[in-house]
């Protein structure tokens, strides 16, 4: 896969943790919060829907281009966003493949994520923050948490010098263990933000 396609790869499978809401609202207990709380309240979610719309800034263009589709999450493994407009697109990740199909052209493509590393870490370290495991998180990030349960903020700078290629910076904002948006900032200015609605459970 040459440069240009795994950091596509790699984009679309950051697009698919965008769109990821907790389903439930946590509760405030006697614990400090912390990452390490937060990430108890987010491994308490075993699945959940939500619809999405994100916005990409790029510099050459003097509005945001707009996407808007569905969203699944099925712990531990199993990723999926299906962009509805402009064009049909569904991006899923489940096990160890990546799996990338279109309507216009009709096409499906699956990669193996062994077969690509940077594309396999950055799975792993979403997947490392729905599950909740912090361990795995801090071995591709850096963490830091503003705020409390009612609203906070988690930013993530990537520690693999291949992966600050790509994203300088995702910000994640949420309230309990639901997440209402996440931002993409990446070394050339450019950014994705998406909101989240998540589904009633």
């Amino acid at each position: 896969m040459t440069f240009g396609g795994r950091a596509r790869a790699v984009l679309l499978v950051a697009a698919l943790v965008h769109g990821v809401a907790a389903a439930a609202e946590s509760s405030p207990e006697s614990s400090a919060f912390s990452v390490a709380r937060l990430m108890q309240e987010l491994a308490a979610v075993k699945s959940s829907k939500g619809r999405f719309v994100e916005r990409r800034y790029v510099g050459i263009l003097t509005s945001p281009r707009e996407s808007s589709g569905t969203l699944l999450y099925v712990a531990p493994d199993r990723l999926e966003k299906r962009t509805l407009s402009p064009r049909v697109e569904s991006l899923l990740v489940e096990r160890d493949e990546l799996t990338i199909e279109t309507e216009q052209p009709k096409r499906r493509r699956t990669i193996r994520l062994d077969e690509v590393p940077a594309v396999g870490v950055f799975v792993e370290s979403i997947r490392s923050t729905l599950a909740g495991d912090l361990a795995a998180l801090k071995r591709v990030f850096d963490i830091s948490l503003d705020g409390d349960e009612r609203q906070w903020r988690m930013v993530l700078k990537p520690t693999d010098t291949n992966m600050r290629e790509l994203v300088s910076e995702v910000r994640i904002h949420g309230r309990g263990n639901s997440i209402g948006s996440i931002d993409y900032q990446e070394p050339n200015g450019d950014r994705s933000t998406m909101t989240i609605t998540r589904d009633a459970p």
